[in-house]
Formats: C-alpha cells, structure tokens, sequence
C-alpha cells in the first residue's frame, strides 16, 4: 500500500509539473499597472508562473536585438506600446501568428492582417490646454496653427517619445496635412520638448497655453486637480494600441496564446479602464470623463511606412524643431 501511495503521489506530482508553466513577458507598461495585469491574469491561469523584464520600448526592443543576436531570446511575450517596432518584429520573423485570437468586437482597422500581434488598448494623442490661460479651448489641429496659438505650443519629439514617433509619423501621411502642418507651426512659433512629461508639465505650469499630448496624463492630470483640459480634435486623433504579440522562438506557446486571450478578453479590458485607458471592444465604456470611444475618429496609419519612413521623419522633425 505504501508503495502504491508514493507511485500515486509521483504520478500526481509529475502531472501538476507537466501543467505549470513559466511565461516570460517584456513589457513597457508601467511596473505598477504590469503587477496589476499579472496578479489578474494570475487569478483565471494559476498554473502558469510569470516573469517580467520591464522597460521603456527602445530599451525593450534594445534588449531584444541583442539577444537575438546572441542566439535567441527568453522572452516568450511581448506587450509594447508600438506597433511600428512590432511591424519590425514581424518583417524579420521574429513573432509567432496566432489566427484562432479571439479578437470579436476589436475594429478590424486595428489589427494586424497576419495576426501576427494584437491591440489591447487604445492611447490617443491630442490637445491638452491650460484652463488659467485658455478661455476658448481649440477644437482642431488646425486651431493650434494660428499665430496666436502656435507661440504658446509645445509638442513631444519623436527623438524621445515613441508615441510622438507614431504621432507625427501618421499626420504626416495625410494630404490634408503633410509635413505642410508642422512647418506652419514651428514657423509660427511652436517648440518641441521631449517626451510627453515635458509637455505636461510645461502646460500645467502655465509656461505654455497648449500641447500635445496622450489622452490619459491630461485626463490624470485634471483629475488630480491641475489647471488643464483635453481636447479631442474634429480632424481626428493618432493612436497607440499597445500590441501584445507571442514571440516565434517560444517554448511556452499554450502559456503565451493563453496570455493573449486574457489581454483580449473583457476583464483585461475592464482592467484598463479602470487603469485610465480606452476599452477597445464594441460596447465597453470608457474611463469617467472620456468621450465615448465610438465617438472617436482615429487618423489611419500605415504601420510599414512608419517604420521605412521612421529615420527620415525624425531627422526632418529635428530641422524644423532641433533635438
């Protein structure tokens, strides 16, 4: 009987190892919101253990490549906030297609025709305006052109800040504003700072009237008590999706198609909202004080165009704004 006991005990145990698993994950979100995520996450997939390597997206993707060159990568999962790096990714064949995702209720428009890699939220940038300084906020990029409005502007620079990359990566494709739109404002006095903290603080100050910026540090930032407002302009606003992709050389594929359908389902997405971002499926409220998200009009960009086009758009924006 004891032997029958210990072979039990062995089978059990050989059993509860076979379905634990370890899921490594790259991230550029937050640590905080990242510690949230996982101990969700956690909570529907127990038997799957999860470790984090946590940085900004150039240090990620920096990591990465030196990895890959190495040989290859512990990362199994990559959850950035930049679709061009993982257009990147894609083209060297680096991330693994996972067609079956449960993307239901996600526009079509936002995702990746080789589900190759997946949005899971939504971070639009626009126009943060100081209350103390503005009695007639602006409702459109173009408002922010004026002579009037552009001196007292600050904008990101794609130097520093991948959304800033992506933002004027993707007006600039538009005919209705090309690189036509940023030399009307650097010419009429728009500056750049560098990423969108400087910009943020620089407004809430009262240093400048306008700014550029994502949705949610001026959605927090008025929240918190400081004198500043967003708007969402009528043309449109540019957007990062935060994608979420399985890398090719993972050895823990059922852990890493598990963690895309828990960053894809609903409670994810409730997560994030509650974490300050736009939900990205239909029928989902947005965080108190955002403007519904069907509402939105996101400028279309093509992903592979940012990323031929990335050097060069960094470099004309540094002749015009220096950086």
């Amino acid at each position: 009987m004891t032997r029958i006991l210990m072979l039990t005990t062995a089978l059990s145990a050989t059993a509860f190892a076979a379905q634990a698993q370890t899921l490594t994950i790259y991230t550029s979100q937050p640590q905080e919101q990242m510690t949230e995520v996982i101990a969700a996450f956690n909570e529907d997939h127990p038997e799957i253990s999860v470790d984090i390597f946590r940085s900004g997206t150039t240090e990620v993707m920096a990591k990465l490549q030196a990895e890959f060159a190495a040989g290859e990568s512990p990362a199994d999962v990559l959850l950035i906030a930049d679709a061009v790096a993982m257009t990147q990714l894609k083209q060297d064949d680096r991330l693994m297609a996972y067609p079956e995702a449960p993307v239901d209720g996600i526009d079509p428009a936002l995702l990746d025709a080789d589900a190759m890699f997946f949005p899971t939220k939504l971070i639009t940038t626009g126009i943060v305006y100081n209350t103390d300084l503005v009695d007639s906020p602006p409702t459109s990029w173009a408002d922010l052109a004026t002579p009037e409005a552009a001196t007292m502007t600050i904008m990101p620079s794609p130097l520093y800040s991948g959304a800033a990359a992506i933002h004027v990566g993707t007006m600039v494709q538009q005919p209705e504003f090309d690189w036509t739109y940023f030399e009307t404002l650097s010419d009429n006095g728009a500056v750049a700072g560098q990423g969108n903290g400087t910009v943020l603080e620089a407004v809430a100050r009262g240093e400048k009237a306008y700014g550029v910026l994502v949705e949610y540090m001026a959605m927090n930032a008025k929240a918190q008590g400081s004198p500043v407002d967003f708007v969402f302009p009528s043309e449109g606003v540019t957007a990062v999706t935060q994608p979420v992709a399985i890398m090719a050389g993972t050895d823990n594929a059922d852990a890493a198609r598990a963690f895309v359908d828990w960053q894809l389902s609903e409670a994810a997405q409730a997560q994030s909202v509650a974490q300050g971002y736009f939900p990205l499926r239909d029928g989902m409220a947005a965080p108190e004080g955002y403007p519904d998200p069907a509402s939105l009009t996101l400028i279309g960009a093509d992903n592979a165009r940012l990323l031929s086009d990335g050097e060069a758009v960094k470099m004309k924006f540094s002749d015009l704004y220096g950086g």
